[in-house]
């Protein structure tokens, strides 16, 4: 009889002792227990022979799912790690690490493999009767070389082609037996057909050898390179020479829009399969690539946040591409950030790290400046392509058209007329950020958020960004029944409308979080675009990251003034990257490119110091302000969020938090203060940020005091969290 100290996904700060009759299984198994009432899933931490409890008190185990761990000793060591450091409950750590399908009790033996493969019929086929059919004429040449698996087969070749040659009988669709056996590891390294590859330049050079340098040792690099400079060329040769040791590769990307033209180059260069990971894939899709890479048959995995819990049977290399973007943070449940758990990856695995970006983020920076990174410096772009002209444009008294100065519509003409593509940025979907009724001055309002319904013309109703409850637009305003109502401000929708009608002959496309839903469709839209089928493009942020438009000679931002006066101390350095990474999607190529911002704020010095002197010297600068204000990275923080149905509610719990931590000497309390949107899906949301010179103070500081936070006698009515590192206030 065995007692096993189980990690289970329930609010508990805790693990739970279970006894087992027979052979005990090993650390990092799952086992399925009862839990107040019904059945649950948890990952074996710790097999003991002793419990704090009487044995008579504990129940057995229902049943052992695995006869191999799910989880290895280095995600073990992880798991304790993210628990003790973001103080969340350790099952719920486990559960968000490992992949859904076997969070819910799914085998974690491999799948069959669906493949297409050719029929007798189509081994007999003469291809050169279907010259008039040529999609399919390829597709069957693919698959005379090798069988596709399933659903590769209908991403690279097209479900509908596929389909038509399983009618005419000549391709079918066989199970393939997957093996995790010794002869299947490392399988890639016998795959591998290395493509020529550029020359590296000076500063290219250096930065692959410092990296290859560390090879089979941890070591973290901050590779800083202005946009277009070829990072991706750098990680490329690094990849290659890990890959050749017969060691494996985890590269992160902040979206879903960036990997599949990374997974394209990659593939090219490599020759082999790459796993990919994101959220539009489903859950058994997933859980194959887990697997794959945890067997060795991965040489490749790239992959969004997420993907940083991969399983590696042989890593080599851990890459972290547009290191500063926020979408690494994770906002809910465990709120862990990506870039920092990858350096404590790379330091348990013994690896190296490089962080990749043209606008690091300002942590990081300090990190490379007091020499705890390593820093590569990128400072010219790769072949002929010039930076960027960066200008501000005054438009004060100016009439807007749509959001667009006059004079800026006659400089998209120009370069339209060049035959280039020209791409707006306005950080707002939907048409119209507002509805005003012309007599009386009321605005359509979200009752459960107080904030102003947003206008979906397209759509033909009013949503609210915050919580999506939606409405269709009324015909009279609610308070004085006068029927005069008018959009207040400019959304995506809008711009494109004005911009098509302005210059009908040419196409436009909008690339926003509305028009991209769905699978598949912003690769479509993205390689439209790199085909020149559209000349105008207009969108949000997921235009600025990172993208390759080589054909794009003008990039316009049509509001930068909001962020110049938030209540975040994080804001400018978020605008400062957002401006210089949309910057860097200009002139990409041999065609000299151009910037330019609309502001009511020219003289602003954020603005002048971005323009002139460039974002290395705004960074600096930064950190300068951020250490005599005493802000991150030269302080610590913790932010405990409450919401509950009043505002006193949140307020008084959160204020005897602060009174608790009042007793802790270095500790710093700010609040309890409204959050920056104080009411969000019908719920009051309060702020407690704690502040301390030193990490180790403010976590012994939470861990100390939390019990008691536990045991406060309204917990019950309040919903909190604590963020350890918060990356934003809202």
């Amino acid at each position: 009889m065995a007692i096993l100290r189980i990690a289970l996904p329930v609010p508990k700060r805790q693990l739970f002792d279970y006894l087992l009759v027979g052979q005990a299984p090993e650390v990092g198994v799952r086992v399925r227990v009862p839990f107040a009432g019904r059945q649950l899933i948890g990952v074996v931490f710790e097999v003991s022979e002793h419990s704090e409890w009487p044995l008579e008190k504990l129940k057995a185990v229902s049943s052992v799912l695995d006869s191999q761990p799910v989880l290895n000793p280095v995600q073990m060591q992880l798991c304790q790690w993210l628990a003790q450091y973001y103080k969340h409950p350790v099952g719920e750590v486990v559960h968000t690490v490992l992949p859904v399908a076997l969070r819910k009790g799914g085998s974690n033996q491999a799948r069959p493999q669906q493949m297409w493969t050719l029929t007798d019929e189509g081994h007999k086929q003469d291809i050169d009767t279907l010259s008039r059919a040529p999609k399919q004429q390829n597709a069957l040449r693919q698959l005379a070389k090798q069988p596709l698996e399933k659903t590769m087969a209908a991403k690279t070749l097209g479900a509908g082609v596929i389909k038509a040659l399983a009618d005419k009988n000549l391709v079918q669709l066989v199970s393939h037996e997957v093996s995790h056996d010794a002869s299947s590891k490392l399988s890639f390294t016998q795959q591998i057909k290395l493509q020529s590859k550029p020359q590296a330049n000076v500063q290219q050079a250096i930065a692959i050898s410092c990296i290859e340098a560390n090879l089979g040792r941890y070591g973290s690099f901050l590779l800083e390179g202005v946009t277009g400079s070829g990072k991706t060329e750098v990680y490329l040769q690094a990849i290659e020479s890990v890959l050749l040791q017969g060691q494996q590769v985890l590269v992160l990307v902040p979206e879903i829009g960036l990997t599949p033209q990374t997974v394209q180059r990659f593939q090219q260069r490599f020759g082999i399969k790459v796993g990919v990971l994101h959220s539009a894939l489903s859950d058994n899709e997933r859980l194959q690539v887990w697997q794959q890479s945890a067997a060795g048959q991965l040489g490749l995995v790239i992959g969004t946040r997420s993907a940083i819990f991969t399983p590696m049977l042989v890593p080599g290399l851990l890459i972290v591409d547009e290191e500063h973007d926020s979408s690494y943070k994770q906002q809910d449940g465990l709120r862990y950030h990506a870039r920092d758990l990858a350096v404590m990856r790379a330091r348990s695995e013994n690896i190296p790290l490089v962080l990749g970006t043209a606008t690091p983020a300002l942590e990081t920076l300090n990190n490379a400046l007091s020499a705890k990174y390593q820093h590569l410096l990128l400072s010219e772009r790769a072949g002929n392509a010039q930076l960027a002209h960066q200008h501000v444009l005054d438009i004060r008294q100016q009439v807007l058209q749509f959001g667009v100065a006059k004079g800026m519509l006659d400089r998209i003409d120009q370069h339209l007329q060049q035959g280039s593509q020209v791409m707006l940025f306005i950080n707002r979907r939907g048409y119209a950020p507002a509805l005003l009724c012309h007599q009386c001055g009321h605005v359509e309002q979200c009752q459960r958020c107080n904030k102003p319904f947003t206008l979906h013309l397209s759509l033909h109703r009013l949503q609210c960004h915050h919580c999506s409850e939606a409405r269709a637009i009324p015909r009279c305003c609610s308070q004085c029944q006068a029927t005069e109502l008018v959009s207040m401000g400019v959304g995506t929708e809008q711009l494109e409308q004005g911009l098509s009608g302005y210059f009908p002959q040419y196409r436009t496309v909008r690339i926003d979080s509305d028009s991209t839903r769905g699978k598949q469709k912003l690769d479509t839209m993205l390689n439209k675009i790199n085909n020149n089928e559209y000349q105008i493009l207009i969108g949000t942020q997921i235009l600025s990251k990172g993208h390759h438009f080589p054909n794009v000679t003008l990039v316009v931002i049509l509001d930068v003034d909001g962020a110049l006066y938030s209540a975040d101390y994080r804001a400018a350095e978020h605008l400062a990257q957002l401006v210089t990474q949309l910057a860097g999607r200009a002139g990409r190529a041999d065609k000299p490119g151009e910037m330019w911002l609309q502001s009511h704020e020219p003289g602003h010095p954020l603005l002048q110091d971005l323009i002139n002197n460039g974002y290395a010297h705004f960074a600096r600068y930064a950190l300068l302000e951020r250490q005599q204000a005493n802000l991150p990275p030269y302080s610590y923080q913790a932010l405990f969020r409450a919401q509950a149905a009043t505002a006193r509610l949140a307020h008084d719990f959160l204020q005897q938090i602060s009174h608790l931590f009042s007793q802790q000497s270095g500790i710093v309390c700010i609040g309890p203060i409204p959050a920056l949107m104080e009411k969000r899906q019908g719920q009051y949301r309060m702020q407690l940020l704690l502040q301390s010179q030193q990490r180790s103070v403010i976590q012994q500081a939470i861990s100390q005091v939390m019990p008691q936070i536990e045991n406060l006698g309204n917990s019950s009515k309040i919903r909190w969290s604590v963020d350890i590192d918060p990356q934003e206030f809202s």
